[in-house]
Parts: C-alpha cells; sequence; structure tokens
C-alpha cells in the first residue's frame, strides 16, 4: 500500500474513532442545561447568542428570565427596546440583545413567528453567523451543518495536529469543513454539542484533562505532546486603556436620595442604555493619567459639567472601577458632585430630554412657564456628537426601569448601598 493511501486510511479511523467515542461519552456525560430539555428552535438560539464570550454558568439564569419574560418570539418582536435591555442588564455585549430582537421580528414578518430550518434564511437573520446558524440548524432541527467556534477548533487542531492559526478566516473555513465531515449521519444535534462540551470540560484552554478525554488515545496532539501548544493563535492587539471622570450627581431638595443618569446615544457603544456622566480624564506631564482626587481631575469634571448644563460641583473622589471593551479598558475615576442652585428636571418623572437656559453671567433657574432652549449636545468617546443628552433623577426604586451597563450598576448599588447604611446608622 502506498504511503498516502495509508495515510489517508489512517485519517479516515481517526475521524471515525473520534465521532464515535466523542458521541459516546456525551450521551454519558453531558450536562442537564436549560435549553437541552426541548427542541425548540427559539431556545437554541437564545442559548447561543448568549453563550457568545460568555460562560455557561452565568449564562443559566439569564436564559431562563429572558424566556420567562419573553416565552415566544412574537413576545420578544413585540417588546420595547427598553424591556429588552433591561432582561439583559450585566450578561454584557448589548449589541447581541439588540440584534436578537431585530432577527425576531424578522422571523414573526417574514416566517409567521417560526424559526425557518432553510440555511440561507437562517444565515439572513440579524446577528446570526456561520456558528450560530450552524448551531440552530444541528441542534434544532439535526441538519448536518458545522458549528464551528474558538472550542471547537481548539479541539480538533489538538486531535489532528493542525497548526494553522485559528485567527485566520481560512482557517475556520477549513475547520468547518473538517468538522461537517466529522458528523455521522443522523447525529448532527448530538454531535455538534458532543463537540462543544468536549471543548467547554475537557479539552479547556489550560491544562487540558488528557487523563480523562475519550479520544485521547488517538490525540495526535497529545501523542505529540504539544496539546498546551495548540490551537496556534495570533494574539490580538489589547485594548485601549483609557481614564474617565464619572460624576455621581446628588441631588438637593425635593431631589435628595437622586442621582443624575444619562442616556447613550442611539447608536455606537453601548447604545441607548444609562450611565452615570463621564469624559475623558486629564493627562498629567509626565505621569500619564492624572490620579483620582488631584486638582487637575477635579477641576477637569467641574468643567465637563458645566459644559453639559449640569450645575453641580466635585465634592470627593468616591471610588474607582474598570470596565473591558473589546478594545478599550475604561478605568472610571467616580467622584460625588453636589446640585448646585440650579433645579434641574426631575428627570424620573419627566420623559423630555435635560435642558437649561443660562444668562452671560452663568446659570440661572427655569421659571414656571419660562421657554426653554435646546439642550447640549452629546459626543462620547467614539464620537457621538449631535445627540440630545437625556438625563433623569433617579432613585433606587427607579433603577429597575433604565438597562445599565454592568460597571454602572455596580457603582450605583454600591453608592445606594452606602447611603442606605449611613441613613440607618444615624
Amino acid at each position: 500500500m502506498a504511503l498516502e493511501e495509508r495515510q489517508d486510511m489512517e485519517r479516515r479511523q481517526d475521524m471515525e474513532f473520534f465521532s464515535r467515542h466523542l458521541l459516546e461519552w456525551y450521551h454519558e456525560q453531558k450536562r442537564d442545561l436549560p435549553w437541552r430539555r426541548s427542541r425548540d428552535p427559539y431556545h437554541i438560539w437564545v442559548s447561543e447568542i448568549m453563550l457568545q464570550q460568555t460562560r455557561v454558568d452565568t449564562v443559566i439564569p439569564y436564559f431562563n428570565r429572558f424566556i420567562g419574560r419573553f416565552p415566544t418570539i412574537e413576545s420578544l418582536a413585540e417588546a420595547s427596546e427598553e424591556e429588552v435591555l433591561k432582561c439583559w442588564e450585566g450578561l454584557g455585549y448589548y449589541s447581541r440583545a439588540r440584534n436578537l430582537q431585530h432577527a425576531a421580528r424578522q422571523v414573526k414578518e417574514t416566517y409567521g413567528g417560526k424559526v425557518p430550518d432553510d440555511r440561507d434564511a437562517v444565515f439572513g437573520l440579524k446577528g446570526v453567523g456561520p456558528y450560530t446558524a450552524g448551531a440552530i440548524l444541528s441542534i434544532a432541527f439535526n441538519r448536518p451543518e458545522p458549528a464551528v467556534d474558538g472550542n471547537v477548533m481548539r479541539v480538533l487542531s489538538r486531535f489532528f495536529l493542525l497548526e494553522d492559526d485559528i485567527a485566520k478566516a481560512k482557517t475556520r473555513v477549513k475547520m468547518e469543513g473538517l468538522a461537517q465531515a466529522l458528523i455521522p449521519s443522523g447525529e448532527a444535534s448530538h454531535f455538534n454539542q458532543a463537540l462543544m462540551e468536549h471543548g467547554a470540560l475537557v479539552c479547556t484552554p489550560k491544562s487540558p484533562r488528557c487523563l480523562v478525554c475519550p479520544v485521547m488515545e488517538r490525540c495526535a496532539g497529545r501523542l505529540a505532546g504539544r496539546e498546551t501548544e495548540l490551537p496556534v493563535k495570533t494574539k490580538a492587539k489589547p485594548p485601549r486603556p483609557e481614564t474617565r471622570l464619572a460624576a455621581l450627581v446628588e441631588g438637593r431638595g425635593e431631589r435628595a436620595g437622586r442621582v443624575l443618569v444619562r442616556q447613550r446615544p442611539s447608536s455606537g457603544l453601548l447604545a441607548r442604555m444609562w450611565e452615570l456622566p463621564h469624559w475623558p480624564a486629564p493627562e498629567a506631564p509626565g505621569a500619564g493619567a492624572a490620579r483620582p482626587g488631584d486638582a487637575a481631575a477635579m477641576d477637569r469634571l467641574r468643567r465637563s459639567l458645566g459644559e453639559a448644563g449640569i450645575s453641580a460641583r466635585p465634592e470627593e473622589h468616591f471610588m474607582a472601577a474598570e470596565h473591558t471593551f473589546s478594545h478599550i479598558h475604561w478605568t472610571l475615576q467616580v467622584y460625588r458632585c453636589r446640585e448646585e442652585t440650579l433645579p434641574l428636571p426631575v428627570a424620573a418623572e419627566a420623559r423630555g430630554p435635560y435642558a437649561a437656559q443660562r444668562t452671560a453671567e452663568g446659570a440661572t433657574a427655569l421659571s414656571p412657564g419660562a421657554s426653554v432652549e435646546e439642550p447640549e449636545l452629546f459626543a462620547d468617546e467614539a464620537g457621538h456628537d449631535g445627540e440630545r443628552a437625556e438625563m433623569r433623577w433617579i432613585g433606587r426604586e427607579d433603577m429597575a426601569k433604565y438597562a445599565f451597563p454592568n460597571v454602572f450598576l455596580k457603582l450605583l448599588n454600591a453608592y445606594f448601598d452606602q447611603r442606605d447604611g449611613a441613613d440607618s446608622a444615624e
């Protein structure tokens, strides 16, 4: 037998061994996950969107809450975006929720509320890429479509000793072809889940559990002693560090106990979510971003508040917080600020955007019946200017009405916890 024929036969044997043993292991070891309790394509779709860049243990309570609130595609399509974002709050990557709702409306309008089982139709849904389409089609409809994500590429790279860079698009295409060839006839749903499960529980990124691996006997990466070197992946550019000054503006008088929040622009990073007002920190010569509480930071925040039409003065540094996006790492220095003489609208009750009149001498109170100038324009770090920044006064009881990014949710809860603790001690 020629060398090439022998190698081809051995590869076919490896593939058959891999598929058979992985399926046997899955049927014995698979986790009881809520989205595995039915073949409802809507449930599978929601779970796959939530599981993107998020751990299973984190997703489970969010999935149960989301399906409880939006049990059908129609209910999701008909909900307001605010409701959807609030239900997603804390899970991060909020464009996933927006795209999911947009796609639900597509399904309702085009397919009568039923997830299509046609490959082109599924690919045409907003936010559905090759992996998610493959997962929906294979898991829900048992179609022999590959579902290749980072976990799957890691498993295949190690078992077949593949040294292609998984960060490259052509490698994904190659992996999709291999993954599809590995699917046993009639077993697409279980096999693709077995691949995902194996990558999550056994063939993990660090310290793979080779001794309990069901396919270790023929794993080329392990036999070559290279299981921890694979897969090959070009390192992504680290997120850009950015220090920002956040204002925790405390109300006075009838707004005592409330703080001011603003809504982000309608597009871009964290679109339409709510946050504490914040701006870039000044750079200290030769020392990077200004340190918390220093004079330059306090002065910059005071001027930023004034330029935004917010009549408040920074009083003290409250706390620091960090949040990492794919391209930016925020360090937020948060300052307690006191509302000054200009009464801001009671925004938790008034739906209109924040606006205030000013005189040449400075900010003055609005008198009853006075005309209102156009509100200040919002400009954030991504350059989304030209929009009106809607602002509202909220208390802790109002937080259930608005969707906040996780970092601001934690900051507000820390503030209200501290304030409530101080009040009870008096």
